[in-house]
C-alpha cells in the first residue's frame, strides 16, 4: 500500500509540474503588480485550482468528458481583465508619468482595487481560464484511479502553495526582483490578453 501511495505521490508531483508551467510566470506577474495583494493573488490561485480539481473528480466519477473547444471559451476571462487593464498604461504612457500617481491608478482601479475578494476572484477567473490543459489531465488521471484522488488533491495542494511561495520569491529577488516590480503593471495587461488569445485559440474547432 505504501508503494502505490508513494507511487501516486509522484504521479500528482510529476502532473502538476507539467499543467502549471505556465501558471507560474502568471502568479509572478501578479505578483509584481503594486495593485494586487499577496494573500488575493494567493487565495484566488487555490480557489481556481479547487474548481479545477473538483470538476475534474466529478466528470471522472461520472464518466464525462468536456466537449473540445468549450473550454477554450474561458479565454474570454484574462482577455476581458487585460483590456480593462490597457486603456490606464496607454493613459499612463501619454502623462509621461508627471501625476505622480501610481501605476494605472486610473482605469485599473475598476478591475484590480475594487477589494480582496474581487482581486481573488479575478486571480481565480485566470486560473480557470488557463486549466484547459489541467482538465485534459486531471479528468483521465482522476478516472483510472479514483482511489489515490485524496492524494492527488493532497499533493496539489501542497504543490499550489509551494508554486505561490516561488512565484513571490522571484518577484522579491534582488537580482531580478525589482525588474520585475517595476515593470508589473506593464506584464500584466500584455500577459492577460496574450494568454485570452492563446486560450481562445483553441475554441476554433467550434466554427470548422
Amino acid at each position: 500500500m505504501s508503494g502505490s501511495n508513494g507511487s501516486a505521490i509522484g504521479i500528482a508531483f510529476v502532473v502538476y509540474v507539467s499543467t502549471n508551467i505556465d501558471d507560474l510566470l502568471i502568479l509572478a506577474v501578479f505578483f509584481a503588480d503594486l495593485r494586487m495583494r499577496a494573500g488575493a493573488v494567493i487565495v484566488g490561485r487555490f480557489i481556481g485550482l479547487a474548481v479545477l480539481v473538483l470538476a475534474s473528480a466529478a466528470a471522472a466519477l461520472l464518466a464525462l468528458a468536456v466537449p473540445e473547444g468549450w473550454i477554450a471559451l474561458l479565454g474570454c476571462v484574462p482577455l476581458f481583465l487585460g483590456l480593462r487593464l490597457l486603456p490606464a498604461l496607454l493613459d499612463r504612457r501619454g502623462d509621461g508619468d508627471n501625476g505622480g500617481e501610481e501605476p494605472g491608478t486610473a482605469a485599473a482601479q475598476g478591475t484590480l482595487q475594487r477589494g480582496f475578494i474581487a482581486q481573488a476572484l479575478a486571480v481565480a477567473g485566470v486560473t480557470l481560464a488557463n486549466g484547459g490543459d489541467n482538465l485534459g489531465v486531471y479528468i483521465p488521471l482522476f478516472a483510472t484511479a479514483p482511489q489515490a484522488i485524496a492524494i492527488y488533491v493532497a499533493v496539489f495542494a501542497v504543490m499550489t502553495a509551494a508554486w505561490c511561495a516561488l512565484g513571490y520569491a522571484i518577484v522579491n529577488n534582488p537580482l531580478i526582483g525589482s525588474r520585475i516590480r517595476r515593470h508589473g503593471h506593464v506584464l500584466l495587461p500584455v500577459v492577460l490578453i496574450s494568454l485570452g488569445l492563446y486560450i481562445l485559440s483553441g475554441a476554433a474547432v467550434l466554427i470548422r
